[in-house]
């Protein structure tokens, strides 16, 4: 029988070997600028014509390559980084693999222009799917440049998997964010179409974030150090006030490599602790530093996730260093034992007729006759003492106790509703007031039946569930899980139609993004436009807005769209869904938490209802959680029969 087994020809060896390192072209994007970084550049200038599919060039400063280094840089595990097995637990530089420069060769068309300073002349390489088609010196300046035209032109099926413009240029912006930060001192730039997005001059880590990030950092940076034996750390985190409704804005460095770590994330998080609104996310980009043989970076071929010798040490310091740093710029809360301790009055429980103020029922001698009426025998006050005392079942309450029940309510502000005619002996329906005391107020009046119309079968429960009694028991329906099936169909309704409400602002009001987050708008604005939402390019990274969605509040819209990118660039599901749907259910969550926690009228309660039960799937959100929960007779039986 002959033999099946044979070595792959070294072109199709490369082009398979490439599927790990070049995965689009913004993983060329970054095996080319740390390439940069680790040459020692002090100027490194980034080129992209569209979005890196026609061309991605590189052009640094650095210590550039002879003639026999420029060739040599094309084989496969060929680098100028280790020497030996020792040499990967004490790695320094970014690049260590020697994989990048041929995988890239492998799938594109590359032309190299390399110079050493010591030499009079350069050297220009062409390459072609690994095939070096041409070797000669020329004149060019001291450093390197490297161009990658047509990313995957030779295969083809690699190409036909690459994204829109949009969301490729997203990501490259996102690796020379990552490498730009890292190096301050590096003076960076960017050009998309002969157009320049950065220029980025030599400077502060502040000034480098400034810079990248936008002019709203300038007033939130604070300043994060903390110094160990095993571990530094140093950076800046936000003030929890500028958190954002995006994860976008946090980085963590480790030996100056951006690593991406939930780990360390949640340190962060635990040292932000009680001082994050709802669903927001702070800002931090935190270096690192420690020994490197205390880690493992060669995990995976992007070199993005490392191993941690101690994690649980790292996690200590991390959050150590955050909580330490909030409390230096007083953005914790602290006791202040040298303050002043005085409590402002407790205000009166009711106050007498004619009487101008509360503060009228706190003099001295009010507060004695109070006393002495309490003490009494035989006074109100003194009967309910002895009745709670003793354990007995209060008495019926009296007329009078009612009127000066009815008095103390109004003294508050609060309705009173009117006695209803009495009641058969049997099991009153439930019933919600028209106007619920505050949560604060004193003990709520017992609920009475209300009177028939809109509503009057929903209770609302803690502000964010509806408690509906149906004929086979009682139902319970999540507030903010029913608008957002209800949204999100309307949704739906509006990008088939393309016919969405709008309502027009008064003023338009301009909202500016990072040059990520403005990507990703730009990707989705069609759709944004279907559902109702009008706005306009106002200068770089900037949009004016001009309408919003008709169900969508009027507020904050750079919340409320950041909050809508946010869960589109992180949306993730068990099947594979279209744009239009992604959006439509980004923007119903969206819309469905802001309004969390609202206090419904009846007539509110009752539409909330109607319109849920008039969708095609009541019963769970688009993302599949429940929106209600019904349960039986049988079940509220059981609850109370005898063990």
């Amino acid at each position: 029988m002959a033999d099946v087994i044979q070595l792959l020809p070294e072109y199709l060896a490369n082009q398979i070997a490439a599927g790990e390192v070049v995965q689009r072209p913004a993983s060329v994007v970054k095996e080319l600028l740390e390439n940069a970084v680790d040459a020692g550049a002090t100027q490194v200038q980034l080129i992209v014509k569209d979005a890196g599919k026609q061309l991605v060039q590189i052009v640094d400063n650095g210590s550039g390559m002879s003639p026999t280094d420029a060739r040599m840089s094309l084989e496969r595990h060929a680098t100028s980084k280790i020497r030996s097995t020792e040499d990967l637990f004490r790695i320094r530089t970014l690049g260590f693999r020697g994989e990048a420069l041929a995988s890239i060769a492998a799938v594109a068309q590359v032309e190299l222009r390399t110079k050493k300073r010591d030499q009079d002349t350069g050297t220009l390489l062409l390459i072609e799917g690994s095939q070096v088609t041409s070797q000669q010196p020329v004149a060019c300046p001291d450093g390197t440049s490297i161009a990658v035209k047509n990313l995957f032109y030779n295969v083809p099926a690699r190409r036909n998997f690459l994204k829109t413009n949009a969301v490729e240029m997203r990501h490259i912006l996102d690796e020379f964010q990552h490498v730009a930060l890292s190096n301050p001192q590096i003076t960076f730039s960017l050009y998309q179409n002969d157009l320049e997005v950065f220029n980025l001059p030599a400077g502060r880590l502040s000034q480098r974030i400034v810079a990248l990030l936008g002019n709203g950092y300038k007033e939130q940076l604070a300043a994060c150090e903390e110094v160990t034996p095993f571990l530094t750390v140093k950076g800046f985190i936000g003030k929890p006030e500028a958190a954002k409704k995006s994860r976008g804005d946090q980085f963590f460095f480790v030996n100056n490599r951006f690593i991406r770590s939930a780990y360390l994330n949640h340190a962060v998080l635990a040292a932000y602790e009680g001082l994050l609104p709802r669903d927001t996310f702070p800002f931090y980009v935190l270096f690192l530093e420690l020994d490197p043989k205390a880690i493992d970076i060669n995990v995976h071929p992007t070199k993005t996730e490392i191993k941690f010798e101690d994690e649980k040490t790292v996690y200590a310091i991390v959050r150590a260093a955050v909580k330490q740093s909030l409390g230096i710029h007083n953005m914790a809360p602290s006791l202040d034992f040298e303050g002043d301790v005085n409590f402002a009055p407790i205000q009166p429980l009711r106050s007498s007729a004619g009487a101008n103020s509360f503060a009228d029922d706190f003099r001295p001698d009010a507060l004695a006759s109070a006393a002495a009426r309490a003490a009494a025998p035989g006074s109100r006050e003194d009967q309910h003492l002895r009745t709670a005392s003793s354990g007995t079942a209060p008495a019926r309450p009296t007329e009078q106790a009612k009127r000066d029940l009815e008095d103390f309510y109004r003294s508050l502000g609060q309705t009173v509703a009117p006695d209803l005619p009495a009641a058969p002996p049997t099991m009153p329906e439930f019933g919600a007031e028209k106007n619920p005391a505050p949560a604060s107020a004193a003990p709520e009046l017992p609920l009475r039946e209300a009177t028939n119309g809109p509503g009057s079968r929903v209770i609302q429960v803690n502000q964010q569930y509806l408690l509906v009694p149906v004929k086979s028991g009682v139902m319970l329906i999540d507030q903010a899980a029913a608008r957002e099936r209800i949204l999100y169909e309307q949704y739906v309704l509006g990008l088939e139609r393309e016919s969405a409400g709008s309502q027009t602002l008064l003023f338009p009001r301009t909202v500016t993004f990072t040059p990520q987050d403005f990507a990703i708008l730009r990707e989705v604005s069609d759709d944004l436009h279907a559902l109702g939402f009008r706005f306009a390019e106002f200068g770089p990274n900037t949009i004016a807005v001009e309408g919003l969605p008709a169900d969508v509040p009027n507020r904050a819209e750079k919340e409320l769209l950041e909050g809508l990118i946010e869960q589109f660039r992180t949306h993730a599901g068990p099947v594979r869904l279209d744009r239009r749907e992604k959006v439509a259910r980004a923007l119903a969550r969206r819309v469905a938490t802001s309004s969390d926690n609202a206090r419904l009228s009846d007539k509110e309660m009752a539409a909330l209802v109607d319109r849920l039960f008039a969708c095609t799937v009541p019963s769970y959100t688009p993302d599949g959680r429940r929106t209600l929960v019904l349960l039986e007779l049988s079940q509220l039986q059981e609850f109370f029969r005898k063990p």
